[in-house]
């Protein structure tokens, strides 16, 4: 009996274990300053989730604060949103603050498995010296990798042809053919230093900036114009036209400048990055707004200089040894494609969860129609290799032609494609038509009304758990059932909706399910997820 006894015992607290924890977002969550960076966690058995993450100084603050890019999240609830489990660091620096500076910090905690709660975004106070906000960053962990990868964006920038055909162009107008390999050398690593000085100062200028644009650099207001320019950058890089400077201007400038020198050289070098621009701009955006959000000055400078001589290493190789350069053809053509596909890919990616979803997927159609182009989905294959292209290229056509009708879909309210798990034409599942929306009052009436109890889901738009709900739990036909027979329902928003029933209902977290009766006593209250069969016997009250 004792060991019967004890193997119970065991297998209650295993059963137990997997019931999420009850939460309290205010003392569970652990907040800190750790090495110029925010530091949030939360306890095992919950996680973060991204959407309403945030770190600001407090209202009336004086000084300004940069808040770095937040990390990748590493995982994703059922709405598919990004979550974080474990710590989330978010690097923050200071400019004009003095004594003891409040940071308003943001976050919304979710408990996970049976009984899953998402409680609302909580705000707290983190008070942190204004001596430790000033204090630079630690550096890069992966410091050799990110200058390596920096240099070969440079190196792979020169074969793009807004800059390949000018570099005998170039070579010529500097004299560097015909003086021997040292003369060369150096005329080309002077006309790259001067490519490295431009990009350099706008290194400078996005570090310095970021000061100013690094804290919003996650809001609309920035984003939306980043991704019309990239948007510009791909339609010239697919063809759709061409961003350069007048063709008299270009002409004066390789007609003027000095023929020979090291001078010379070395303001060629500064004329050839805005003549770059068209093909390096998506690589250089990228790079600027990475350094502009860590706001570190010299690593900003030094990234680009990197990039630039990555840049002018074919420069000093055509220059020094007057090496043969291939033919101008097919080749640049694609690679030019391909960048300007990648660069619209970049610019939908980077308004995504500003996007509605009818939006979001009528821009990954686009951008997967164009990609069919790319690929030659259209034109017969001649090779194993434009095969292998082709038929990319149909997978691409295809997934775009599917977005497309799902955005339609969304966007009109219309059903044009079967859905798996029911009729494709009925819009409302048959479990949610027993439900009132929102009409709290309404259902209450009804309720004393008919003699009957009241069920209120309380749920939120951001709440996975609600969702989960819905799917598992609702549609059980034993609780629509119950509910038929024994109860009026209701589902209230209280975070955005029905704002004025959070406090007389006492909602903490979401979902929380009330059993009142006719009069709105609340008889029973339960929060967070919970299977059909423990639902069932909360609603009958066993």
């Amino acid at each position: 009996m004792r060991l019967k006894s004890l193997f119970v015992m065991i297998c209650c607290l295993v059963l137990s274990a997997q019931k999420a924890p009850s939460l309290n977002p205010l003392t569970d969550v652990s907040l800190a300053f750790r090495n110029g960076a925010v530091v949030v966690e939360a306890p095992a058995g919950a996680h973060l989730k991204r959407a309403f993450m945030e770190v600001k100084l407090r209202s009336g603050t004086p000084g300004q604060l940069t808040v770095g890019p937040l990390p990748p999240t590493n995982g994703k609830d059922e709405l598919g949103d990004g979550i974080w489990h474990g710590p989330v660091v978010i690097p923050v620096k200071g400019q004009g603050l003095s004594g003891v500076v409040e940071l308003l910090v943001t976050y919304q905690p979710c408990t996970e498995g049976d009984g899953a709660v998402c409680y609302p975004p909580t705000d707290r106070v983190l008070k942190v010296n204004a001596a430790e906000l000033s204090t630079p960053a630690p550096p890069f962990r992966n410091f050799f990798w990110v200058f390596l990868g920096v240099f070969a964006a440079g190196m792979l920038a020169s074969l793009t042809p807004c800059v390949y055909p000018m570099i005998p162009i170039t070579m010529a107008i500097v004299g560097a053919k015909g003086g021997g390999k040292a003369k060369g050398f150096l005329l080309s690593l002077m006309l790259v230093l001067g490519m490295a000085v431009t990009y350099t100062v706008l290194g400078v200028i996005a570090a310095a900036s970021g000061q100013a644009f690094g804290a919003f650099a996650q809001r609309p207001v920035f984003l939306i114009p980043v991704s019309l320019l990239f948007a510009l950058f791909a339609l010239s890089l697919l063809g759709a036209f061409e961003i350069r400077l007048p063709a008299a201007l270009q002409v004066r400038l390789q007609e003027s400048g000095p023929r020979k020198g090291l001078l010379g050289a070395f303001l060629m070098g500064l004329v050839l990055g805005p003549l770059s621009a068209p093909c390096v701009g998506p690589v250089i955006g990228t790079i600027l707004l990475a350094i502009a959000a860590a706001g570190q000055v010299f690593l900003g400078a030094l990234q680009l200089f990197t990039f630039a001589l990555g840049m002018g290493v074919l420069f000093i190789a055509v220059g020094t040894f007057s090496a043969s350069l291939p033919r101008s053809g097919e080749w640049l053509v694609k690679l030019k494609q391909a960048m300007g596909l990648v660069a619209l890919g970049f610019a939908v990616w980077n308004i995504r969860y500003l996007a509605p979803e009818w939006l979001n997927q009528a821009l990954w159609a686009v951008t997967l129609l164009v990609a069919a182009g790319v690929f030659e989905a259209f034109k017969p294959a001649e090779s194993l290799a434009s095969t292998f292209r082709k038929g990319l290229g149909l997978l691409a056509l295809l997934i775009g032609l599917f977005l497309g009708l799902r955005a339609v879909e969304s966007g009109l309210g219309l059903e044009l494609l079967p859905r798996s798990g029911g009729n494709p034409a009925e819009k409302t599942p048959a479990w949610k038509q027993v439900w009132l929306e929102q009409d709290y009052e309404g259902a209450l009436t009804k309720a004393k009304a008919d003699k009957k109890l009241l069920v209120v889901d309380v749920w939120a738009e951001w709440c996975a758990a609600c969702k989960e709900l819905d799917e598992k739990t609702w549609p059980d036909p034993r609780i629509t059932a119950w509910i038929a027979q024994n109860a009026v329902a209701v589902r209230v928003d209280t975070y955005k909706v029905r704002k004025d029933l959070a406090q007389p209902l006492q909602i903490l977290g979401y979902p929380t399910v009330l059993v009142l009766d006719g009069d709105g006593k609340v008889l029973r209250r339960r929060e967070g997820f919970q299977q059909p069969q423990d639902m069932l016997a909360f609603l009958e009250g066993r």
